[in-house]
């Protein structure tokens, strides 16, 4: 990872321009904002480590294969302690307009002088088999993409998809795909035992933690 700016800054940059593109934009692709964050000499790629992290941490989610939006909570507060943190500044003799005028806004929202206008959020996942088709999606998605070998923890589906259903739902629905084959799900614990990785997975009486999905269909 070749970043002109260190780890930390890097991150609370990305955050301010997703945070300033959400508000004029229904949906944000992410190749967008990574061309809006990087820098000269900077790929793409080298901003892959950071998108992981902040996903981990919960403070973006990518609601589809190419969108990517910020948590109106976690993401928000990180950002919000970045900004604040006196080793954050813009290096150089010239900041991008646009990069200017994200932390403008940023500063009159801060202050009550101005309103951002609310992102619309997805919408709610109303049935078992919207639930189905959804989940799948993004099971695909997440193996895809982060090479789980056909074993995704289930705290990542709930973090993709949980502002869309809640929590409960989410479990029953889980488990009648694993009565109905579609899923099987596994226990086996998490490597790093994160209690908050553990809190989102699924817990049954009758078999305890699961942690893990597989899907059973092709």
């Amino acid at each position: 990872m070749t970043l002109r700016y260190s780890k930390t800054n890097s991150k609370t940059r990305l955050l301010l321009v997703l945070w300033e593109m959400e508000a004029h934009k229904k949906a944000v692709k992410r190749g967008e904002l990574t061309k809006r964050v990087a820098k000269k000499r900077e790929k793409a790629s080298d901003y892959q480590e950071i998108f992981d992290e902040l996903e981990q941490a919960g403070a973006i989610a990518f609601p589809q294969r190419y969108a990517i939006s910020l948590n109106a909570d976690v993401g928000v507060s990180m950002l919000k302690q970045g900004l604040q943190d006196a080793g954050f500044e813009f290096d150089g003799n010239v900041v991008a307009a646009k990069t200017a005028n994200a932390l403008l806004h940023w500063i009159r929202e801060m202050d009550g002088t101005t309103t951002k206008p609310t992102p619309k959020p997805m919408e709610a996942i109303s049935s078992y088999d919207e639930f189905v088709k959804v989940v799948l999606d993004t099971y695909d998605r997440l193996n895809r993409d982060y090479n789980f070998d056909d074993l995704v923890p289930i705290y990542r589906l709930r973090r993709e998809i949980g502002h869309q259903v809640a929590r409960s739902q989410f479990n029953e629905w889980m488990l009648e795909m694993q009565a109905n084959n579609l899923f099987q799900l596994q226990g086996g614990g998490l490597p790093d035992s994160d209690p908050s990785k553990i809190e989102d997975s699924i817990h049954t009486e009758l078999s305890g933690l699961r942690c893990y999905a597989k899907k059973l269909v092709s």
